[in-house]
């Protein structure tokens, strides 16, 4: 069978390099590596960013971005007694992929930017709806239906 049968409509392929580039793309905009990146591909899909900063009022407490396909991006800072991140702020706007610069101006301005609530832009789960709103690295750009801006 050839390896290429369905390439174009395999939408998990196209979503995990999308997402990966897409967090590449915000930790350069924020100044740091993509080792500074980790995914998790479970339902609901979930990216984390480290931060190399503390926030005023939370000093000890690492700084991180958090995106989630239910509610983009969060500001959390890391406690210090592990029990898990504390949410600092949601970015809201209108769109679950916003451009890498929303982000890091979203960053730029904490703690006095973002919502205490976390919006809701779209069910966890059927990629398809997320893809073109990734970026593409690489030639396989070429097999998707359409592309983004990016």
């Amino acid at each position: 069978m050839n390896t290429l049968s369905g390439f174009g409509r395999d939408i998990e392929y196209h979503f995990t390099r999308g997402l990966r580039a897409y967090l590449g793309r915000v930790a350069g905009a924020l100044g740091v590596g993509f080792e500074s990146c980790s995914l998790d591909l479970d339902v609901p899909t979930s990216g984390y960013l480290a931060l190399d900063r503390e926030l005023a009022g939370f000093p000890g407490h690492d700084l991180a971005l958090i995106w989630d396909e239910v509610h983009g991006w969060s500001a959390v800072a890391e406690t210090a007694d592990g029990d898990g991140p504390e949410v600092l702020a949601y970015l809201g706007g209108t769109e679950v992929v916003p451009a890498p610069a929303a982000v890091a101006r979203f960053v730029e301005l904490l703690p006095a930017t973002g919502s205490a609530r976390p919006p809701v832009f779209r069910e966890p789960g059927r990629h398809e709806d997320l893809v073109d709103r990734l970026p593409v690295s690489g030639p396989e750009g070429l097999l998707r239906a359409s592309s983004s801006a990016w």
